[in-house]
């Protein structure tokens, strides 16, 4: 197996010629890396910086990327009851309730909430690959009977993360104006 480079802000370049499933995975982790370098070194209060009208907040990023992958590798995936972090929540009374109680949480709890949440979700990946491959199919279907394989899940994850870290371009570069991909 050749070694994973890293990029200049510590990022594992995906492989540039491996299979569907090695490629797909490095990704996901370079995405993942990605949100890792947008939110690294930061305080409380850079965490919790906004632009514009935006409510959208790094430190609420972290928190809800976490939740996204405890949702699709834990929850629907494998159809585990949610995390013990998200059991209590109202999402009812605060459907943004990841978003919006970041606030009042410390950097250190919000990276580990999300790195926590980041490792499960490798280690439910490589479950569901050995038990199945990329169409593995979710053991938690949507409301019509639709059950997505692992390959619509990882590729979603890529998406998710690709979008919000756009988001953290903006949000870091007001912060203290580091900006870079």
């Amino acid at each position: 197996m050749p070694d994973v480079l890293i990029d200049d802000q510590g990022r594992p370049e995906p492989p540039v010629a491996a299979g569907e499933t090695a490629t797909l995975l490095g990704f996901l982790d370079y995405q993942r890396a990605t949100l890792e370098w947008k939110t690294r070194g930061l305080d409380a209060a850079g965490l919790d910086a906004r632009v514009g009208a935006s409510t959208m907040t790094l430190g609420g990023l972290l928190k809800h990327l976490a939740w996204v992958e405890d949702f699709w590798f834990s929850v629907r995936l494998h159809g585990n009851p949610p995390h013990e972090t998200w059991q209590g929540v109202d999402w009812q009374a605060d459907p943004d309730w990841d978003w919006t109680s970041a606030t009042n949480d410390s950097p250190e709890g919000l990276r580990s909430l999300w790195t926590r949440a980041v490792e499960r979700s490798r280690a439910l990946a490589e479950g569901a690959l050995e038990d199945g491959g990329l169409d593995r199919l979710a053991a938690k279907p949507w409301p019509d009977g639709t059950a997505p394989s692992l390959r619509w899940i990882v590729v979603h994850m890529v998406e998710e993360y690709a979008r919000h870290n756009g988001h953290a371009d903006l949000l870091r570069e007001s912060v203290d104006g580091e900006t870079g991909e």
